[in-house]
Parts: C-alpha cells; structure tokens; sequence
C-alpha cells in the first residue's frame, strides 16, 4: 500500500510555500507539489517592494526561492509534478498526479490563480519589462508615464483608476463597441481627466522586445483595420484571472468565476458542508486582494488549521 502522508501542498507560491514552512515546523513532512507554474505569479514578477522586512524591495524569484528553502530546512519536500485528478471525498484523499498516485490524510489547496493574457509573443517577452498583470504590485514604477490598460469588464475600470495615482494618462483598450464594465465603474473612469477609453482597438503588437524594455504598442482599430503606433511605457492586463480549481469543481463549492468558496478564512465547503481535511489559501480563493502578504498569510492560516485537523484525530 503507499504511503499515506499527513498532507499534501499544492501549489507553490507565497501561499503554498508559507503553508509549507509552517507545516514542516509542525514536523508533519508536508510534501509540495509545485505544479504547471512553480512560484507562481511572482516568479515572473521582478522588483517586489511591498513585502515586510525588505526595505530595498527584491527580485520575485529570489523571495520565491528563499522561502523554498527555508520550507526545505524544516523538513518540506517538493515534487515538480502537477494534478490530474482529485477525490477529496476519500479517506484518505487520493491525488492522481502526473508522478503516480499520491494519498494524504490532509490537503491545501494553494494553486493560485493565472492572469489572463493576450497570447502574444512580444507581451509574454516583457513581463516585468513593461508588462504586467497587477496594478498594485507594479503600478508604482510607472510614475508620470503614459501606460495603456487592456479590458472591458470592473477589473480594467479598477486597474485603471488605481493606475491614474501614478501615471500621467491612462489609455483603456478594448476590443468591443461596448464596455461590461458596471455603470458606476464605467462613469468614474469617464470622469477621470486622465483616463482616456479607446472602443474596437486590440494590441497587435508590444514593441521594444529587442531592447527588452517596452517602447509603445502597435494598436489596430476592428471595425477600420487602421493601425497605429500608441506611445506608452507600460501595459497592463485587466481581463480577469483564471483561478488554478477545476479539479475541484463538483467537489468543492466554487463561486461564478471558479474560486474556491471558504468559510472561516480556509476551510473549504461542499453544498455549503465544511469537507473535513481540504482547506484553501492565495489566489485560488482569494479573488479581491491578491497580493503576496495576503497569500502568505492565508498560507499560515491554512497550516495551523491543518495541524489542528490532525491533532484533533490523534495524529
């Protein structure tokens, strides 16, 4: 019979690795599977300066990979595997993954949530040279520049209202005539001075790939096929996130838009039931915040409930 662990992590950035350190101090040998994106979000994110405790700010991937090891000091292993299928409802739970089937007397769920992007080349080349899919996280280097928002829905609004606190203009993208944005998010981004809303334009192109630095965007009109060059040093994505859960649907309680529901902060549900053992943390069901503190917080949260969960039935 295989081995059955005392819990399971999926997923390894700020949530899951924070989850991991506390559980291995717990001394409960948690094992990490770091799935399709090892470290997440921000390990394609370059300057992080809103973490406590580094005051000159630091790189994504080197807060991503200090906290692997200090997970690993405490006894944390990690797989670079991913999920296939999952039966939370089994005692043990059974993960079916692409290194075999694994089985824990605990799992959480930390497998964060991906942006949304536009496929292109040249966008995926400057992520983090220009590119970026978090306002509150990058909105701040772009101080008196120009910068462009692509969406339609709150999110783009949202993004570029926050963004006008930095940028000297914000110009909004999207491809159709009519924004989904709602009424009131749409007449504040109106009313903004420094907002300006472009109908029937997509990115063709994000140029500066080269000097791997952004240098404006190659836009197009749909209804006109006019092109043109669009002067601005940044673009942000507005088009949603995809959180990492359909394994999960019809197993767990998922909102709308796939997030996992939680009651008390972690503690995941089915038809409203908690399921003993199966908790949640980070972006994978936390759809208002976002940020790497808030993920690492859940990420304890999670931990100390789990350690609980197992004590309480005498492990």
């Amino acid at each position: 019979m295989s081995e059955i662990r005392d819990t399971v992590i999926l997923g390894s950035g700020c949530a899951g690795l924070t989850a991991a350190i506390y559980t291995a101090r717990a001394g409960l040998k948690p094992l990490v599977l770091e799935g399709h994106e090892p470290g997440g979000q921000l390990s394609i994110t370059t300057l992080v300066e809103n973490f406590p405790g580094w005051p000159e700010g630091i790189q994504g991937p080197e807060l991503i990979d200090n906290m692997k090891k200090q997970a690993q000091r405490f006894g944390a292993t990690f797989e670079l595997a991913h999920l296939n299928a999952v039966k939370v409802d089994a005692h043990p739970i059974r993960l079916h993954t692409s290194i075999g089937e694994i089985l824990t007397r605990t799992l959480i769920v930390a497998s964060g949530a991906s942006a949304r992007w536009l496929g292109l080349p040249s966008e995926q080349a400057l992520i983090g040279h220009g590119v970026s899919s978090c306002a509150t996280c990058d909105g701040f280097f772009f101080r008196g520049k120009e910068i462009a928002v692509v969406g339609g829905g709150d999110s783009a609004m949202e993004e570029a209202l926050f963004l006008t606190r930095f940028a000297a203009k914000v110009t909004v993208l999207h491809r159709r005539e009519h924004f989904r944005a709602s009424k009131i998010m749409l007449e504040r981004a109106i009313a903004h001075p420094n907002i300006e809303l472009r109908t029937n334009t997509v990115v063709d192109e994000v140029l500066g790939v080269e000097e791997k630095e952004m240098r404006g965007l190659m836009i197009r009109n749909v209804k006109t096929g006019e092109t043109c060059k669009l002067d601005v040093h940044g673009l942000f994505l507005g088009i949603g996130h995809e959180p990492n859960a359909k394994m999960f649907a019809g197993q767990l309680d998922l909102d709308e838009d796939g997030y996992i529901k939680t009651t008390s902060n972690v503690l995941t549900t089915r038809q409203g039931a908690i399921v003993p053992g199966v908790f949640a943390c980070g972006d994978v069901q936390d759809r208002r915040y976002r940020q790497a503190i808030t993920a690492a917080g859940s990420g304890c949260m999670a931990a100390l409930e789990t350690e609980k969960f197992l004590e309480e039935r005498g492990r």
